[in-house]
């Protein structure tokens, strides 16, 4: 059992250099997962990463979510498959199994569907009601400002940072903060990070 995420990045054209958005694409993918070979860039402003350890695909969704955010017009589309892997190709793209496939028919769902977060893993009742709390999750987090977004980022890079040392590496004081993570409603993303954690620990049983 893994999990792939596969996604592409929302007015990457709107963007003259898209080495911008691509250096924090590529460090985003970085922190999620240290082994290249398990992420990829392709198609210019599309991108796949598989992560073993399934419970940790929301925390990357909502990472790299959060990275591309901090650049002011853009967003991200992102499908997580969790199934079999069948098969281990020299690069994640040309792996292939029910999470490849999940994945990547969910993503062509998701620009229909104008939604940039959904799941899809064999149980459908799980997947229903996944997919119910990221409709209400995207409500804000759709609506990140870049200041929003950037102390998301803060946060799950540095899980163990006091208020005033997350200030002092922006520039800001402990009650700026604290306002920002309470109007990115930091606190409920997280909760249901947690919450997909424990949901997601019925497949691997």
């Amino acid at each position: 059992m893994t999990s792939v995420l596969t996604g592409d990045i929302i007015k990457s054209r709107s963007i003259k250099n898209p080495e911008v958005w691509l250096s924090t694409l590529k460090k985003a993918l970085t922190l999620c997962c240290k082994n290249s070979s398990d992420w990829e860039i392709y198609r210019g402003d599309s991108f796949q990463l598989e992560l073993e350890n399934v419970a940790e695909s929301l925390k990357a969704a909502i990472y790299i979510k959060a990275c591309i955010k901090t650049l002011k017009g853009l967003d991200v589309r992102i499908a997580i498959g969790i199934g079999e892997k069948s098969f281990t190709g020299k690069t994640v793209v040309e792996s292939n199994g029910q999470a490849f496939q999940f994945s990547g028919e969910t993503l062509e769902n998701l620009k229909k569907e104008k939604i940039n977060l959904k799941i899809k893993t064999t149980d459908e009742p799980l997947n229903h009601e996944l997919n119910l709390y990221f409709k209400l999750a995207l409500t804000i987090m759709d609506h990140w400002t870049v200041n929003s977004a950037e102390i998301v980022k803060l946060f799950i890079e540095q899980p163990n940072a006091l208020q005033e040392e997350l200030g002092k590496l922006i520039g800001i004081n402990q009650n700026a903060v604290s306002s920002r993570q309470k109007r990115a409603h930091l606190d409920l993303i997280m909760q249901l990070e947690e919450h997909y954690r424990q949901k997601t620990k019925q497949l691997m049983a």
